[in-house]
């Protein structure tokens, strides 16, 4: 893909937003085409993941949206908080409905660049290392470099720049 352009993705309207909107500006600064996709909108809601309601006849409708805007980008950056040691629900949840959404569950993930970033008050290490698991068995081309950020060790813009320069210099094939 000779245009690649960026989605960065939110998995919460706090600190990893305001991290996610640091990635915008850095990717639009190096003349990128960059999309904010925040989980927390209410035109992103989606309801708890149930098993019995998979189809995709019963996905409810604005997965169709997110699904699309994800698939028209074909870099992502990820900036989730950890939870409990893990992954936001939030986020799981978005990746569970739109796992289900064709014949291959790693369809949309397969072979994409992504990178992944955390605001946590803890380390974030656990919800970096569950993010890497959970995306590389997808089949994400997950950044080796990872941004892990507190208020007490602020992400450097030259850090965000870093992360993009590399993430942006993969491939992505679909």
């Amino acid at each position: 893909m000779s245009n690649k352009n960026l989605l960065v993705i939110a998995a919460s309207n706090g600190e990893n937003l305001k991290l996610a909107k640091r990635f915008i500006v850095a990717g639009t600064e190096l003349n990128y085409s960059c999309k904010l996709l925040d989980l927390t909108e209410s035109t992103n809601d989606l309801p708890i993941f149930n098993p019995r309601q998979n189809s995709q006849d019963k996905a409810p409708e604005n997965l169709k949206s997110i699904n699309t805007l994800m698939k028209s980008h074909s870099h992502w950056v990820i900036c989730a908080p950890e939870y409990n040691g893990s992954i936001p629900p939030l986020l799981t949840n978005a990746i569970a409905w739109l796992s289900v959404q064709g014949t291959d569950f790693r369809s949309l993930f397969n072979e994409r660049p992504i990178a992944i970033a955390s605001f946590s008050g803890g380390g974030c290490m656990e919800l970096l290392l569950s993010m890497r698991i959970q995306l590389t068995h997808l089949g994400a081309l997950v950044l080796g470099r990872q941004l892990a950020t507190n208020k007490s060790k602020i992400a450097e813009d030259k850090s965000i720049n870093a992360i993009l320069n590399q993430l942006l210099q993969l491939h992505h094939s679909n």
